[in-house]
């Protein structure tokens, strides 16, 4: 609260200075002033320099005072020394750029260049957001339009040289070229054109194929038992959309008609297979001349059969082969987190994922619903969560949005703003529901609450002017008399719910009550939910008057260390009266890196964390084994292999942060071991290879004494740096289908010592499925992402390749004004050649060779 009042102040003084432009004049200056961001150099550990520059291109000289420029960038800025501009940091990724006395102007034609030192390196584009913005007075704030676009290198200066591109002097990735990729991909040339032609992604537990194929036609007919009429149907729909062939279903004791039939079965009705295997999400599919059987050990077993139906198919063709297939999922959580609360896609990209799980045997979808950045879920009798919270703009109030962050800029019309209506849950829900994903609703707090503080800031402030004190003090997750310091991760200095509040469990209750509500008007019951509980800042609470009382209570808590326990406790108690399990992200259940809390402590059935920081070299990578002993439930979500937010490749030009791994691309998914964690440590943060992790560790790392507690994997995918529905998918696919495969499918090479090459050998068959597999992708309104190509001139012949073959290759010899297909090596005249990997309508991004 007093930070923002010495924000006003600060803005106030602008205003009275302001000059006396109109809001036309400040509107041609942000389009003809451009500013640019660029990374001078990362070469330094304790100093990394960059630089902001404002080219005055139009007819008028900024004045020497009355404005600001206002900037997202992901890491905290320093104070300039000795500048006639200042630095500050206002909130979270957003920073202020303003004149000090001794800035004269900037006359038309003159630029600003200031270096600015950030709180770590920047080697990406999407280290920088786009859209900074202008405030003169009382104008309306101006986007400055080269800045206003997802284009990054329009605002980005070219990031080429190797300080530029390294983290640090002792960065040992090699960062990506053309010829480095060509010669990266070339241990993917063996692959067989047929090699992928009956697999089934993920791959099956056991499967007998036959001599003989089997082709579907409209002579085909569909008998279901009772319980399984909508997978009936969504087979119906499939073969329809797909192939064109349009079948007709009955319940099994109903049909009398003769002809080859697909038969869709369930254990306990009629079903007696000695393949059937008896677990759940199990089933038996056979393909024979003139009848298909599906047995499902439960709905949802008969329902992956289907898919593995679906997969056995050509992408043109509805022809398959005989075949006897049993197959059972290795994990029972196969999960998938998506995290809207940073920014906002939409209904349509959710519902997509969502088909896309069920299509490869995911299980669960936990929504990241909550955010710092956006609150993006109705919650009916709370509408300041949805009105103020879930939109960002140039407010500094808060009374009307949240502060703008994450490159949306001024305005509400700005990426990443939006929320979900109660009727669009529903309609998640049961689209989910019928796919046999089970929905986990994940509220975060007591950090990255800070889109709920505001928001109920707001409501705070409105009930108040109203006279109505009692409603106004109902929901409130803040102590207006803390005065607590502290800063998180992501550089906020306000985000953390005020624990001691009893009003903070009102509202959890109140939150969690209305989302039981919604789950009921779907027809499904919540069985879980999510109170997220990470990253929260050290430091909060330490001076609340709030907390003091609490400490001289009989509660048992003696000093801010025991206020995270307290709130989880209390958190717990409230989702255990409601019947439901609590959930959690590691760090919120833990005291420090190596201790748990007392599991007893909480009144839920099961406590699940997910397990996400597995830094090697900083010893935090036994979480798992020590939460799972400890009696919780754990589901393994590590950042170095399953953070779908994280680069392809290393490239300045590949999008994501890299704070737990310099890349995630396919085949580091594929090849995860979620039954070996140690055997998975691969390269330090630096690039150093690991070849004795306890060594590196400096002490044993615990074995796993209950095994039984590990429930399963989950990809993550945060969308700091993701503002549009197709960037999230560019990050989400391929490496979705690699994710399915491991939490479905055990595979042979895994072990505390990798069989590598039978591994390779195991990658290049996922790999060769993709000739069926992306055009499902494609035709389902997916945006995938496309690696690519590698390339070299050697005495000018054009050679290239891909770690995609089922894509084509493209290259051009006039900048990208016309594409010629590359299938040969190829003798150019030209000096410079541009290539880019091609499927469909999507493109990857162009590489350039100069020969």
């Amino acid at each position: 609260m007093r930070y923002y009042l010495t924000l006003l102040a600060l803005l106030s003084c602008g205003v009275a200075q302001a000059a006396s432009w109109s809001q036309q004049q400040l509107a041609e200056f942000a389009d003809t002033a451009p500013l640019t961001f660029g990374v001078v150099s990362n070469a330094d550990d304790r100093t990394k320099k960059m630089r902001l520059s404002l080219d005055n291109q139009s007819d008028m000289a900024l004045p020497s005072s009355g404005w600001s420029v206002y900037f997202h960038l992901v890491r905290k800025v320093a104070p300039l020394a000795d500048a006639n501009v200042q630095i500050e940091h206002v909130q979270g990724d957003l920073h202020r750029l303003y004149p000090t006395s001794d800035f004269k102007g900037l006359e038309p034609g003159q630029s600003l260049s200031v270096e600015f030192s950030p709180s770590a390196h920047m080697v990406s584009y999407s280290d920088f957001m786009p859209r900074a913005f202008v405030v003169m007075g009382e104008l309306e704030p101006e986007v400055f339009a080269n800045t206003d676009t997802e284009t990054l290198t329009d605002f980005v200066e070219p990031i080429v040289r190797q300080e530029q591109q390294l983290r640090n002097r002792h960065d040992k990735f090699q960062v990506m070229t053309a010829e480095t990729r060509y010669q990266a991909n070339k241990q993917w040339s063996a692959l067989e054109p047929q090699a992928g032609e009956h697999r089934i992604v993920p791959k099956p537990l056991e499967s007998k194929f036959r001599r003989g194929s089997v082709t579907l036609d409209d002579s085909w007919q569909i008998r279901y038992a009772g319980r399984l009429k909508w997978e009936a149907q969504y087979l119906i729909e499939r073969l329809k959309t797909a192939y064109g062939i349009e079948l007709e279903a009955e319940p099994d004791h109903h049909s009398t008609k003769k002809g080859p039939v697909i038969y869709l079965r369930v254990a306990g009705g009629g079903v007696k297979s000695a393949e059937l295997p008896e677990v759940s999400e199990g089933y038996v599919l056979e393909v024979s001349d003139e009848r298909i059987v599906i047995d499902g050990s439960d709905s949802a077993g008969a329902f992956y059969g289907i898919q593995s139906l679906l997969g056995l198919m050509g992408s043109d063709k509805a022809q398959l082969p005989e075949v006897l297939i049993s197959d059972a999922p290795r994990a029972h959580w196969r999960g998938m987190h998506y995290d809207m609360g940073r920014n906002f896609h939409g209904l349509d990209v959710t519902l997509r994922m969502i088909e896309q799980m069920g299509r490869y045997k995911l299980n669960k979808l936990h929504l990241h619903l909550t955010e710092d950045e956006g609150w993006r879920l109705e919650i009916p009798g709370l509408p300041e969560l949805t009105e103020v919270g879930a939109n960002r703009c140039f407010d500094m109030s808060e009374q009307r949005c949240l502060l703008t962050q994450l490159g949306t800029g001024p305005h509400e019309s700005g990426s990443g703003n939006g929320f979900y209506s109660a009727d669009d849950f529903v309609a998640i829900l049961k689209y989910a529901a019928a796919r046999h994903i089970e929905v986990i609703p994940e509220i975060d707090m007591p950090g990255h609450a800070r889109a709920a503080i505001k928001s109920m800031e707001a409501r705070y402030q409105r009930l108040m002017e109203a006279g109505d004190k009692a409603a106004a003090e109902q929901y409130l997750l803040s102590d207006p008399k803390d005065a607590s310091e502290y800063i998180t991760v992501q550089n906020y200095t306000d985000n953390s719910i005020n624990v001691c509040l009893e009003s903070t469990y009102r509202f959890v209750d109140k939150v969690i009550y209305e989302l039981q509500q919604m789950y009921r008007r779907a027809g499904i019951k919540l069985d879980t939910f999510h109170m997220g509980g990470d990253e929260v800042g050290a430091g909060s609470w330490t001076a609340s008057p709030a907390c003091s009382a609490l400490f001289t209570s009989e509660l048992g808590v003696a000093g801010p260390a025991d206020l995270k326990p307290y709130f989880v406790s209390r958190v717990s108690q409230v989702v255990s009266e409601r019947g439901l399990d609590l959930a959690g992200w590691e760090d919120g259940l833990m005291y420090d890196p190596n201790n748990t809390f007392n599991r007893a402590q909480f009144a839920n059935e099961r406590v699940i964390a997910n397990v996400w920081d597995n830094i090697w070299e900083w010893g935090v990578a036994d979480r798992a084994h020590r939460l799972a002993n400890a009696g919780y439930q754990v589901v393994l979500s590590h950042g170095t292999h399953l953070y779908f937010d994280h680069p392809h490749e290393v490239n300045p030009h590949e999008r994501g942060y890299y704070w737990a791994a310099r890349y995630t691309d396919l085949a580091k998914v594929f090849g995860y071991m979620p039954d070996n964690l140690y055997a998975n440590a691969d390269f330090t943060r630096n690039g150093d290879p690991i070849d004795n992790l306890e060594a590196l560790v400096g002490r044993p790392l615990p074995p796993l004494e209950k095994p039984d507690n590990i429930l399963g994997i989950q990809g993550q995918v945060w969308t700091e740096t993701i503002r549009t529905p197709e960037q999230l998918e560019q990050m989400v696919y391929p490496r979705l289908l690699a994710l399915a495969e491991r939490a479905w499918h055990k595979a042979s090479w895994e072990g505390t010592q990798p069989a590598t090459e039978q591994r390779l050998e195991d990658y290049r068959g996922f790999l060769s499925s993709f000739e069926k597999e992306l055009p499902r992708l494609v035709a389902a309104g997916v945006s995938p992402y496309l690696p690519p190509p590698g390339a070299v001139l050697d005495d000018g012949v054009l050679r290239a390749n891909s770690s995609l073959p089922s894509a084509s290759i493209e290259y051009s010899l006039d900048k990208g004004a016309s594409w010629q297909a590359y299938d040969k090596p190829v003798r150019l005249e030209a000096t410079t050649v541009q290539l880019r990997s091609r499927f469909d309508e999507q493109s990857s991004r162009v590489v350039t060779l100069e020969n």
